[in-house]
């Protein structure tokens, strides 16, 4: 018996970790390239772009466009239909297809009246050509991005049900959060930005190439990693195009998903959270900007610290919910510091160590809600459509990311008239308030406690296993 088990690559400590670090470094590629231009906000309002808020919050908005209306679902089907390997590769394929959509848009060439530009420009006139086209690659990128997200998700627990899952899940949401504090963090020093009289200069698409090149490695990493993968089904018996379930999937298997209560309160939850983070990142250097009169190298670096917070502290609270439990009450915590960090940002006069703190809290808080969240979602639902579940809480996720930039962008456009236009036209003491919009992030944390709280009572009646241990005791 000892002797089979041994021949299993996946009970095997140094090949599932190796499997987790090729998959993760492909997702670090991915979130770098997702936060590549937040840093440099302030650029892409001077010429030749000369966006908006609006116009910022619309194209950041779209990475989840497409996946709300429906590919996102079509991603979870291919990922139960067609296993892990095809669904992988495919995401990165798309992902660095759209990434090139996305850098041409912000070309100089583009925006000179280059290849496509009389088109874009000849429609949504409130909307510049770059910013549409831009949308659009941002949109196909968004499609690979969180089918990779989902396919990663799906990998992890291939590899580590019954072992250290929420450990690896946290490792690799480290690794990928890594990717975005490089992003705040380097990307307004690959630009050049300086913050000059006469506005914020810098070339913008330094940052562009170099995320470019690292989708590129990250569909080289998940390809070495499909060996792997091969290797670990043919051991296991299941080789083949839908290798990955443990019993065939079925598209009306999906109405026991969205009728399972526990897996819909955990899905909102989601999108709540996340709506509480992942939008704030894109406003958050021009917002400390404005309160803190920083530059966007600072500003990216007291950021940066959200994502480094997360590196350290989610294996580390994967690994206490691993041994220990209380996932559900992780969910309660976390949300209540996601509601205490925005109220900060949005009622507190700022300073540097404030800033820094609140940032801090924040990043507790990131740590904590998906080290808990995403390995309670296999308690909650059956294996055989555990790619459709992740694909499901993705998509209500991409609902929230999608809808929430672009209204953060109105609201902080409606609260601050005129404020784009002065700045557009050069004046340098226009100055947009961000009161509102922080209120807005801090009202999803309280949302997101009373669902936690619903979450935890449901747990109680159905006995999910929320608070037990990830590890089987041997």
């Amino acid at each position: 018996m000892t002797e089979k088990i041994q021949k299993i690559l996946s009970e095997s400590k140094a090949a599932r970790w190796t499997a987790l670090v090729l998959v993760s470094l492909t997702m670090l590629a991915a979130y770098y390239f997702v936060d590549m231009i937040a840093p440099l906000q302030s650029l892409l309002e001077q010429a030749p772009y000369k966006w908006t808020p609006s116009n910022y919050g619309f194209f950041s908005g779209s990475e989840y466009l497409l996946n709300v209306f429906g590919f996102l679902i079509l991603s979870g089907i291919i990922l139960d239909k067609m296993g892990i390997r095809f669904t992988g590769l495919t995401a990165t394929g798309v992902m660095l297809l759209g990434g090139l959509v996305k850098m041409y848009a912000l070309t100089p060439y583009f925006s000179a009246g280059g290849f496509g530009f009389d088109f874009f420009n000849s429609f949504l006139p409130s909307l510049p050509a770059s910013a549409k086209l831009a949308a659009i690659g941002y949109g196909i990128f968004g499609i690979g991005v969180e089918m990779a997200g989902i396919t990663t998700s799906r990998t992890i627990v291939k590899w580590f049900a019954g072992k250290e899952l929420a450990l690896a899940m946290g490792m690799q949401l480290a690794t990928a959060r890594l990717g975005a504090s490089v992003a705040f963090f380097f990307s307004p020093m690959m630009a050049g930005y300086q913050d000059t009289p006469a506005g914020p200069t810098g070339n913008l698409l330094n940052p562009v190439y170099f995320g470019i090149a690292l989708v590129c490695i990250g569909f080289l990493t998940f390809l070495t990693y499909t060996f792997m993968d091969r290797k670990l089904d043919k051991q296991t018996g299941t080789a083949g195009p839908g290798a990955d379930p443990t019993e065939e999937f079925h598209v009306k298997d999906l109405k026991k998903i969205i009728t399972n209560r526990g897996f819909l309160i955990i899905s909102f939850l989601c999108v709540l959270f996340y709506s509480g983070v992942f939008p704030f990142l894109k406003y958050a250097v021009n917002m400390m900007h404005y309160k803190l009169g920083v530059s966007a190298e600072t500003g990216g670096w007291i950021t940066s610290l959200l994502p480094i917070g997360t590196i350290l502290l989610t294996p580390i609270f994967g690994n206490f919910i691993d041994n220990k439990g209380k996932g559900a009450s992780m969910m309660i915590l976390g949300s209540a510091l996601l509601m205490i960090a925005h109220l900060t940002f949005a009622l507190v006069p700022l300073n540097m160590v404030i800033a820094i703190m609140a940032i801090i809290l924040l990043g507790i808080a990131f740590s904590l809600i998906p080290a808990s969240m995403w390995p309670s979602v296999p308690k909650i639902v059956e294996e055989r459509y555990l790619g459709s579940a992740y694909a499901l809480v993705f998509w209500i996720q991409n609902i929230g990311l999608w809808f929430f930039p672009w209204l953060i962008g109105m609201v902080l456009q409606a609260m601050n008239p005129g404020v784009a236009e002065r700045i557009q036209g050069g004046d340098r003491t226009a100055v947009y308030n961000y009161t509102v919009p922080m209120l807005l992030f801090a009202a999803l944390g309280a949302l997101a406690i009373v669902l936690a709280f619903l979450l935890l009572r449901e747990d109680k009646r159905k006995k999910y296993g929320l608070e037990a241990p990830n590890k089987k005791k041997s």
